[in-house]
């Protein structure tokens, strides 16, 4: 088996077929680079990082193998011996051959593809949908009746991941928040050279609690900046908490998980809308898209970004007023055979090679949980609103632009600038930071009663110090004032998760209040509302016990 790789693209979809040959020892897959293509490199590193066996073109070209499988028609393919099977590089074929403003064949079933010397390139040309048979067979007869409908091996990945999302929720931090994805494609017309400053508006507009803001960007985009000049251009909306993914699986665990998509006119968004996911479409319009082609008719479909409006409430009415199936019955006209793709792909493979394919169906893997440990804001400025006891509370990235209101800094967090600057400075207790302690020698630990005093002795514009010892449970002290008491209690609406709001939100919303209640009745219940959901917290007068409870 050879898998004949001209882009990281290319490589993901073929890495996504993987499990039709998996178990049979009776196939070797090796992999070749087919020379060409400017976005060749990170193809090479991944398959080295994957301990994949490479051969060289030179080789290849040789033969020695008895079935070529590419997901790219370009290149010198025609020089491989051998039967191949070519796969689309993407969902669907919604964009023009490139630099073609006129001609409306689509980039990937244009005859001077898909022939060599007026013979088809490949054995099988698999297709996702019907319609796109029928669209080829109006370019080239011969090519047409060599090809299958056969699905799409990521979207089945996807569709078998649904009943993960949680699980993707949680190790994203989503929390209660709202997870808005913005997808770009690669080339002059895409949202990430259009719309470069749409990543940062998102990380600096939404409220942090509310919503979670992600990128997805082309494996293209990836290989022709590089992870340094990208990290680089990211780096504020990165710091203010923006997730990135990466270009081969996670891209497609994000989309598993969103609760809204921003996109262009790449033909990643398929896929979400396939999951019913609600859209926005960011396109101004081009030469790229054909008219007529499933991304077309999708971006008709669903509402478009205005970029002089707040982001929060197109996203909030999108959501709203999306209805179930809207955006998967628009999905429809690009995928089909869904959940059989694998099963329908092997039945062909086998066949070219002239085995029986192995015993049992094939196993879709589902998409893996996202890495951890991304970077979260050091510092927040709050936007805090008092009606009696009633407080609501809206934070934002202090680094993501001014924003008014008071600032919150954390202790071991944030830098010192920004503890000088903070009205509100919290800690929050080890246990909640560092589950496993070093079990061996001596510990050195703060008191809530002794950090508080120290920190409002030392930070002369911190007015309270406060001490996170539990989700619901925290100590705070204001300017050298007795020490108080904050129980927090989530709504227990039994029709959804109980949301846990993060407790330095709360201490956002009580510090508020205490500002504005400088001599207090304790104890009081405080009716707070963070990230749109409504939270109670109890403030009463501390103890000795909480005084001496460890940091």
């Amino acid at each position: 088996m050879l898998y004949a790789v001209r882009s990281a693209t290319a490589l993901n979809r073929l890495l996504d077929t993987l499990p039709v040959f998996a178990g049979d020892h009776r196939v070797q897959p090796l992999f070749t680079l087919v020379p060409g293509s400017d976005f060749s490199t990170d193809a090479l590193l991944a398959l080295d990082g994957a301990g994949a066996r490479t051969v060289p073109w030179a080789r290849a070209v040789r033969g020695g193998h008895d079935l070529v499988v590419a997901a790219s028609p370009n290149g010198p393919l025609h020089e491989l011996p051998g039967p191949l099977v070519l796969l689309p590089h993407g969902a669907g074929f919604n964009k023009r051959l490139p630099r073609s403003s006129t001609d409306d064949s689509a980039s990937g079933l244009h005859p001077r593809q898909l022939l060599r010397d007026g013979t088809p390139l490949a054995s099988l040309h698999a297709l996702a949908h019907p319609g796109q048979l029928a669209r080829l067979a109006q370019q080239s007869a011969a090519v047409a009746g060599r090809a299958a409908v056969v699905g799409d091996p990521t979207l089945d990945r996807m569709l078998a991941s649904r009943t993960r999302r949680e699980r993707y929720r949680d190790a994203l931090g989503t929390g209660g928040r709202r997870l808005v994805v913005a997808v770009s494609t690669w080339g002059p017309e895409s949202l990430a050279e259009r719309l470069p400053e749409l990543p940062g508006r998102l990380t600096a507009e939404l409220p942090y609690d509310s919503y979670q803001a992600a990128l997805v960007l082309h494996p293209n985009v990836h290989s022709r900046l590089g992870g340094f000049a990208l990290r680089q251009w990211l780096a504020p909306a990165l710091a203010a908490g923006l997730r990135l993914a990466r270009p081969y699986e996670e891209w497609a665990t994000l989309l598993t998980a969103a609760d809204c998509v921003l996109t262009d006119h790449g033909s990643t968004a398929l896929y979400p809308a396939a999951l019913d996911r609600p859209l926005i479409g960011c396109y101004a319009g081009g030469t790229e898209l054909l008219p007529a082609s499933p991304m077309a008719e999708l971006l008709a479909r669903v509402p478009r970004l205005t970029a002089d409006r707040p982001l929060d409430a197109q996203i909030d009415a999108a959501v709203a007023t999306h209805r179930t199936g809207d955006t998967s019955a628009l999905a429809a006209a690009a995928f089909a055979e869904q959940g059989r793709s694998l099963e329908l792909l092997r039945a062909r493979c086998y066949r070219l090679l002239g085995l029986e394919p192995p015993p049992g169906p094939v196993t879709v893997r589902p998409l893996p949980v996202p890495r951890t440990g991304q970077e979260r804001p050091t510092a927040f400025a709050a936007r805090v609103e008092v009606s009696g006891n009633t407080v609501s509370v809206a934070r934002y990235p202090l680094n993501s632009g001014p924003h008014g209101g008071q600032i919150s800094a954390e202790d071991t967090v944030s830098t010192s600038h920004e503890m000088e600057s903070a009205g509100l400075i919290l800690r929050r207790a080890r246990s909640m930071t560092t589950p496993v302690r070093e079990p061996y020698g001596s510990d050195a630990v703060w008191t809530a009663g002794g950090w508080t005093a120290r920190v409002l002795a030392e930070y002369r514009g911190c007015r309270t110090a406060a001490a996170v010892l539990a989700h619901d449970r925290c100590v705070l002290r204001r300017d050298g004032s007795a020490l108080l008491t904050v129980s927090i209690t989530a709504d227990t609406t039994q029709s959804e998760p109980l949301v846990r709001p993060d407790p330095a939100a709360v201490l956002s919303a009580v510090h508020g209040w205490l500002d504005t209640n400088p001599d207090p009745a304790l104890p009081a219940t405080l009716e707070c509302v963070v990230g749109g959901r409504p939270v109670r917290a109890l403030v009463a007068y501390g103890t000795e016990a909480d005084a001496h409870a460890e940091l």
